[in-house]
């Protein structure tokens, strides 16, 4: 065994001498990888494939004392650090280059009391693997979109998506962490043990610690529910936004439908010549009776002259996971993101013309609505601080070739320039790109000096950097 080089948080290297290794590797329950090793390039491959960093070494943790080794090992060694739980989110800071990964994905448990209503989640799994167990006893927590996903960034970045207007952001149904912190440390964090720390971690990322297990209220929901889409011709898009601006801003909170705007892929319901065209989306999913839902998806599903309309019954696992084929790993993805309080005639015209040039295929912009339950909690009640009801923009850029990077991302930062004027200047923090660490104070308003404050106090040499970072309060 030769003496390890890695990176440290002053941009010097930092020689690992191999009986240090050793004794590393002797205190944990998973391996310690180092380059060409077995499992390696495996443990740094994430979602997003313009990611392509080699850490000088890989723990693939096991259990929170894995987890608290290495946080220790990195402390003393004044390692970089990065740490990857699902390792989707789109700026890639799940994986460092040269410095220490902790790697989560193996802690990927979901335990279900079904007659508590209680799930414990390990911070390795991924919302398919909550979704499936807790589902087989007709309970559901609120979380993203792709089943793919990591419920742990999901969840220390706030969490929302279909059943988020019904039952509010997954931070709402958290009800406690174990947290390693910057120390070594476990804590247990809830409302009435170190509340201080969980309130951050409710939507402040991985700034604080990394959470070995999250326990979740769960929420009787399915197991079906009626979901789909509506496909009309993008030559409608401009009167058919406008109808859908009016028509969300009145619905029930069991209904939540989103705008996809694209090129349409090859559904096996899409007639062929459709494909490759542009087209609008109303993806809706209802959560309720069906008699219910057919009555409040009605107005929306009335409008303009679809092409499609495969809005009908489905299994919640199958929903949550309809968007996955559009987003498996290893493209090369570029977001960028905004909140609207509403959809201003201007905005959408931008967005309309920027639709009409699209950089690619696989290139899409979709406006999620989002309100109800979430809107009900305070915004200085949770780290997550934008809380009224609102429309979020997601201007997702994708495609396979490095050759298409300056086009896509050009594309994308253009429409989010032309959108500016009319948005909030608040995001949600796991949909920003790594380049937009200018806006981390401004996104969390009124919240950042507390969060700035809990950061000197539980990471006050920022250790925990690898993320849309606060920094510590001197």
């Amino acid at each position: 065994m030769t003496t390890l080089s890695i990176a440290t948080i002053d941009g010097r290297t930092m020689a690992i001498l191999p009986e240090a290794l050793l004794a590393l590797k002797g205190g944990l329950r998973g391996p310690a990888l180092v380059k060409d090793e077995d499992g390696y390039d495996m443990a740094r491959s994430i979602w997003n494939g313009m990611v392509d960093r080699s850490p000088g070494l890989i723990i693939r943790c096991h259990g929170a004392a894995d987890v608290m080794h290495a946080v220790d090992f990195a402390r003393e060694h004044d390692l970089v650090v990065a740490v990857r739980g699902g390792g989707h989110n789109i700026a890639g800071n799940a994986v460092c280059e040269g410095g220490l990964m902790i790697d989560l994905s193996p802690m990927d448990f979901v335990r279900v009391d079904p007659a508590a209503r209680r799930a414990w989640v390990g911070p390795g799994a991924k919302l398919n693997d909550v979704d499936r167990e807790t589902q087989a006893f007709g309970l559901a927590l609120p979380s993203g979109i792709n089943s793919t996903t990591g419920i742990s960034g999901l969840t220390l970045g706030g969490g929302f998506g279909w059943l988020t207007r019904k039952l509010g952001l997954t931070i709402d149904s958290l009800v406690s962490a174990d947290v390693v912190t910057a120390d070594g440390r476990l804590l247990r964090t809830s409302t009435n043990e170190n509340p201080d720390l969980f309130w951050a971690i409710r939507g402040g990322g991985g700034n604080f610690g990394i959470v070995t297990a999250f326990e979740f209220n769960l929420h009787p929901v399915g197991p079906e529910v009626l979901s789909g889409l509506v496909v009309h011709s993008f030559d409608q898009a401009d009167a058919l936004l406008r109808a859908y601006r009016e028509a969300v801003n009145h619905a029930p909170e069991e209904l939540t439908c989103w705008v996809v705007m694209r090129q349409a892929p090859p559904l096996p319901f899409l007639p062929p010549e459709w494909h490759g065209r542009a087209v609008m989306i109303l993806a809706m999913c209802y959560v309720g009776d069906p008699a219910g839902g057919e009555k409040a998806t009605k107005e929306l599903r009335l409008l303009g002259h679809p092409i499609a309309d495969v809005v009908g019954p489905h299994r919640l696992v199958d929903w949550q996971a309809a968007f996955d084929p559009l987003l498996t790993p290893g493209a090369r993805n570029y977001w960028k993101s905004h909140d609207f309080e509403t959809l201003q005639d201007g905005a959408l015209d931008v967005i309309t013309q920027a639709v009409r040039t699209l950089p690619g295929p696989e290139c899409e912009l979709f406006i999620a609505h989002v309100g109800g339950a979430m809107s009900r909690v305070a915004p200085e009640a949770t780290a997550y601080p934008q809380r009224s009801a609102h429309f979020v923009m997601n201007v997702h850029t994708r495609w396979r070739e490095s050759k298409d990077d300056n086009a896509c991302i050009a594309w994308a930062r253009k429409l989010f320039r032309a959108t500016e004027p009319f948005a909030t200047g608040s995001a949600y923090v796991n949909f920003m790109p790594e380049d937009e660490t200018d806006r981390v104070e401004k996104i969390y308003g009124a919240n950042y000096r507390r969060l700035a404050e809990l950061k000197g106090r539980y990471d006050p040499r920022n250790i925990f950097r690898m993320n849309q970072n606060i920094r510590p309060a001197q």
